[in-house]
């Protein structure tokens, strides 16, 4: 049998987690509902802004949750997969911008004498 690293959700490990804070419980859920209800941006965009995040997070209950959520609200499997290619570039893109500051030490450490 293959050994998962995280466990199915459940009603127990729900429950579980409400009552171990209630009240800070209650303030998230409360958060997430006012973020995600229609307002300057539609639902439907803000579940495929969170899809997006999510593969960046590499959440698995995010992915499953936020893709679930933006089929309810209308989204098609290609807007929901070009949220996904966003995601990747904006991954790829980070570590790209980011080899500057490999160039940068590289050149400094050059520079410096005795290098």
């Amino acid at each position: 049998m293959e050994a998962h690293i995280f466990p199915d959700l459940s009603k127990d490990l729900a429950q579980k987690r409400r009552e171990l804070a209630p009240e800070i419980y209650g303030a998230f859920r409360a958060f997430g509902q006012r973020v995600f209800a229609d307002g300057a941006l539609p639902s439907k965009t803000k579940e495929l802004i969170a899809i997006a995040v999510a593969h960046v997070t590499q959440c698995p209950y995010c992915i499953r949750g936020h893709t679930d959520l933006a089929l309810k609200k209308g989204a098609t499997e290609q807007e929901i997969m070009e949220a996904i290619w966003v995601a990747a570039e904006m991954r790829a893109g980070a570590a790209y911008a980011h080899s500057i500051l490999a160039i940068d030490a590289m050149n400094q450490a050059e520079a410096k004498p005795g290098a």
